[in-house]
């Protein structure tokens, strides 16, 4: 003799609703989750802007002190003139200004990557995206976050930085329930 049992579905539907919660809090989850990818998207159009300023015109890139950024880190960095540097030894002035750079240009296409998975995969639930935005922000924000501790050069601006990555990790952390009530209804995998 068998028999159906279809309590243990219902107990599973009951904790997955218990996960994500009811009410106004649910309601609020799920309106940031709609919004969670915009968020994301600017901050990463921001990174991209100081990324491009860095490999175009990083003299005109602000550090502390309202400074251009370069000779601020040299100068954080050696304790020595940025200015001393380009007059007595030019081409190592020019050659780090070039590593600078080239700084800003792997910034601007790690920026473009990471907006493209924001509106795309992201933007649609898919957990590929979700992880490539969290390991890819951690990267992509950490290297000019060190670089800043490192040359001494934390300024206003370089703050920013950290206010981006809790900005991103904030709206990561609403989105990282993969497997949502209206999901397990329809049997779509997360």
């Amino acid at each position: 003799m068998t028999r159906e049992i279809t309590a243990p579905e219902k107990l599973t539907d009951t904790r997955v609703e218990d996960l994500h919660g009811s009410g106004t809090w649910r309601r609020a989850v799920a309106r940031w989750r709609r919004f969670a990818w915009l968020v994301i998207l600017i901050v990463d159009v921001g990174l991209l802007a100081w990324g491009a300023m860095a490999g175009l015109v990083p003299e005109r890139l602000l550090g502390p002190g309202s400074t251009s950024i370069l000779p601020a880190g040299y100068e954080g960095f050696t304790g020595y003139s940025w200015q001393e540097l380009a007059t007595t030894a030019p081409k190592a002035a020019e050659y780090t200004t070039l590593l600078f750079r080239m700084f800003g240009i792997y910034i601007v296409a790690f920026s473009l990557l990471a907006i493209a998975i924001a509106v795309s995969g992201f933007r649609r639930g898919e957990r590929w995206a979700w992880w490539a935005l969290l390991v890819g922000n951690t990267i992509g924000f950490i290297a000019p976050m060190a670089y800043d501790q490192i040359v001494r050069a934390v300024g206003p601006f370089e703050l920013s930085e950290y206010l981006g990555l809790a900005a991103i990790y904030g709206s990561l952390a609403i989105t990282a329930a993969f497997r949502t009530p209206e999901r397990e209804k329809a049997g779509r995998p997360a």
